[in-house]
């Protein structure tokens, strides 16, 4: 293991992974294994045991999933980074793992729509409750914390409405009360926030967006405290399954290589963008927090390198409108993921949220008329292009 690089650019690329232990190989090594070997039988008791470190079966840990963890763990400045096979795997392990029967837990308004789908199935199964909240003053958040909250999730920006959490705010109330706060960061990606940094608990990423960011492999990602993390890796992602391939690890550690570049040209592309949606007249409301005007602008300058690649917009229209929309387009794809190159576009209400009933999709901000896009990296004025002869044909 080398030193940690203060700079982003540097971490990506060399953070994690020491050539030498690799017998010189340049390019973190597949370790395509389902299991390994041990020299005695009393070596792989001492290893099963935990009184000696070493690898055992790939669904306990494996060379090339390691690498990945490591960093994951320094980009988020974290003790300890744990892969997944996805990025509900990694919502789910996290979950199960503060939480038991008769518990509560506090959630920001508005949730990507699986993890509202677990939530739901954890309140009927378990009794595990869930409050949601805007989380705009402290106030609020302690209104909402009972004896048995177990912890504070939140995702920001918010999928699909852009909403802003303070998170430092959040987490001085979280600790208050000894509770742990667990963001999803995968809309911002460790190059534009750091949630550990502003006092939060646990990180997790679905990695199959901006840290895979080529659109081929589903994973998930969380970083926090050590002993936390080797609890859930011993416990609840062990017990549950949820593990990530080494293919995968090593899909994801070339794609982090060139995470700083892409997400800069995301954000290039999509503040260009933006401003082109604005003026437009059949747009009635961009969602993007690197709008001046944004309500939660001072949010994003405080804990957000810049505003991302992901702008939603509402039409002037009704939900046929907005899915005419999606069916003019040309070169732009209709698909529910983000943070590829290509530039994806999805309808909400009727997609990623579906599962979400009408009027907890309503009081999120969640309209018919609402549109999600994910910026990619081809010519923004081709986007804007593209869009732009649909808009015209509503």
């Amino acid at each position: 293991m080398t030193e940690k690089h203060k700079q982003v650019d540097t971490s990506v690329i060399h953070d994690g992974y020491n050539p030498d232990d690799m017998l010189g190989s340049l390019t973190t090594p597949l370790f395509q294994t389902s299991t390994f070997t041990f020299e005695t039988a009393e070596q792989g008791e001492r290893r099963f045991a935990g009184e000696e470190d070493g690898y055992m079966y790939s669904r306990l840990g494996n060379p090339t999933v390691r690498v990945l963890e490591e960093k994951m763990a320094a980009l988020e400045n974290a003790e300890r980074g744990l892969a997944f096979a996805s990025g509900m795997a990694a919502v789910s392990a996290i979950l199960v793992a503060l939480t038991k029967a008769n518990d509560h837990i506090v959630c920001s308004t508005g949730l990507y729509g699986c993890t509202f789908g677990l939530l739901s199935m954890m309140q009927d199964k378990y009794q595990i409750t869930h409050d949601f909240s805007m989380m705009a003053t402290k106030e609020e958040l302690r209104t909402l914390i009972r004896p048995e909250t177990a912890c504070i999730y939140v995702e920001t920006p918010i999928n699909p409405t852009m909403k802003l959490i303070d998170l430092e705010m959040v987490a001085e109330v979280a600790h208050e009360h000894d509770i742990p706060v667990v963001v999803d960061n995968t809309f911002a990606s460790p190059y534009l926030q750091r949630p550990l940094e502003l006092g939060c608990d646990v990180v997790i990423h679905s990695a199959t967006k901006y840290i895979g960011g080529h659109g081929d492999v589903i994973a998930g990602l969380a970083a926090g405290k050590k002993d936390f993390l080797d609890e859930v890796q011993m416990t609840t992602q062990k017990d549950m399954g949820g593990i990530m391939s080494p293919f995968d690890a090593w899909l994801l550690i070339r794609g982090l290589k060139t995470l700083p570049i892409r997400l800069d040209r995301h954000c290039d592309n999509a503040e260009k963008v933006y401003e082109k949606l604005r003026q437009h007249p059949n747009v009635s409301r961009v969602l993007y927090p690197n709008d001046a005007s944004h309500p939660d602008y001072h949010i994003r300058q405080k804990q957000m390198k810049r505003g991302g690649g992901l702008i939603s917009f509402e039409i002037k229209g009704t939900k046929q409108d907005a899915q005419q929309l999606l069916n003019n387009l040309n070169f732009i794809k209709i698909a529910v993921s983000l943070g590829d190159a290509e530039t994806l576009i999805q309808h909400p209400a009727t997609m990623t949220h579906s599962v979400v009933p009408e009027a907890s999709r309503l009081n999120m901000g969640i309209t018919d008329q609402l549109i999600r896009l994910s910026v990619g990296l081809e010519a923004w004025d081709e986007i804007w292009a593209d869009i732009e002869q649909a808009l015209n044909r509503l």
